[in-house]
């Protein structure tokens, strides 16, 4: 990784929906990520066998995790895939990004991601298990 904000990501798992609900509405205890904004709730959780939404999947860059004052660090994951015309919904913790893609352009952003010198890592390094309970 020639860059300092060249990352080591990992696709995590499970696959991801993204729902709008109203303000009103409950998201469940299933949720990943919660974002309230003046149109309602926007809710990240894990795919369910019976959704018929789209589904996302998630690169997650804790392996590189960075203070809030390191500059760049999420625009080097999204510039190389908004170039490559790949779709983003980003959610962000204090020391890392989640970066979701839709699930068909998975390949394509994973080769893309690498071409701009992140190291990817494909699969949760426990396998089966959902990357939120890790850790």
């Amino acid at each position: 990784m020639n860059s300092p904000t060249a990352q080591h990501l990992r696709v995590v798992s499970p696959a991801f929906v993204i729902e709008q609900l109203p303000h009103a509405a409950s998201p469940g205890d299933d949720w990943v990520v919660l974002v309230r904004g003046p149109e309602g709730l926007t809710v990240v959780r894990a795919a369910r066998p019976l959704d018929s939404g789209e589904r996302w999947i998630g690169f997650y860059g804790d392996a590189t995790a960075h203070g809030l004052d390191i500059p760049g660090m999420l625009a080097a994951i999204v510039q190389p895939l908004a170039e490559a015309a790949i779709p983003v919904f980003v959610a962000s913790t204090s020391h890392a990004d989640l970066v979701l893609v839709p699930q068909q352009r998975e390949q394509r952003a994973v080769i893309v991601l690498a071409e701009a010198g992140h190291q990817v890592e494909s699969g949760d390094a426990e396998a089966g298990g959902p990357f939120w309970s890790q850790h």
